[in-house]
């Protein structure tokens, strides 16, 4: 299995119900069912897929959820289409750009467009997060409102620079990226998830060579998210950026983006 930073884990099931997708998702990322030195805990539940981190002041569990909770909350009350990452993709009347988030995490921000009507292609190159995200897409695809939004998402696992330097087909008129940082934001969910994946992960040390990537690729523009006073990635600079209270969001413009 790829794993990019320190972390030990293993897969067990909540319930004797579950043992056979615990059993599959052993098999499938190469993980051992029981690991006495463990530091995380991939469990197989009623509620789906989840990651535990282990030890005494240790988060709760994390997963991917597009039809209750926070994901839910912003779907139907953050703002639509006048949202900033609406806005930095260049959403608006007759403008649904084709997006690629090549670093898309949980999903939190692809759903966000793919509720605003664009199709999404995801990236995501840790195995483990990768799962969560592939768990939570297929339990949403069954809602009667959410099913139709997530039908818009296609996930792609993969290191994201070579899978955009492969890519087949036509082009994505929008390529969103949002590498890993030191988030600073006061939510206990982003904190808790930060502990959990940082571990994992640890922070995007090749983001030139991912920005470099995106912009060979993209044919409209490409859009990077960081944290409002940091330093834009570096390489070409953009063009300019939208400001918010903690983030921001450079743009690198190639090509108008116009109706249909």
């Amino acid at each position: 299995m790829e794993q990019q930073a320190g972390g030990r884990i293993q897969v067990q099931a909540q319930n004797d119900a579950w043992e056979p997708q615990a059993e599959q998702w052993s098999q499938r990322l190469d993980l051992p069912r029981h690991l006495p030195d463990a530091d995380f805990t991939l469990q197989v539940s009623e509620n789906g897929l989840q990651l535990q981190q282990l030890g005494a002041d240790a988060p709760g569990p994390v997963r991917v959820d597009f039809v209750e909770g926070a994901v839910a909350h912003r779907r139907l009350y953050g703002g639509g289409s006048g949202q900033m990452i609406a806005k930095a993709v260049g959403v608006q009347p007759g403008v649904r750009p084709q997006v690629l988030d090549a670093t898309a995490g949980l999903g939190k921000d692809a759903f966000v467009l793919a509720s605003l009507g664009c199709d999404m292609s995801l990236i995501e190159r840790q195995p483990i997060i990768a799962a969560l995200l592939e768990d939570g897409l297929a339990r949403a695809q069954g809602d009667p409102e959410v099913g139709a939004i997530v039908a818009r998402m296609r996930l792609l696992k993969g290191n994201s620079i070579q899978v955009m330097q492969q890519w087949q087909g036509e082009a994505p008129q929008v390529i969103y990226l949002d590498p890993m940082f030191p988030h600073r934001e006061k939510s206990a969910l982003v904190k808790k998830e930060m502990r959990l994946f940082r571990p994992l992960v640890g922070d995007d040390m090749d983001a030139p060579a991912l920005l470099a990537a995106a912009l060979a690729l993209a044919s409209h523009r490409v859009v990077v998210k960081r944290p409002r006073k940091a330093p834009c990635i570096e390489g070409i600079k953009p063009s300019h950026a939208l400001e918010g209270k903690s983030s921001r969001y450079d743009i690198y413009p190639k090509k108008a983006l116009k109706p249909a």
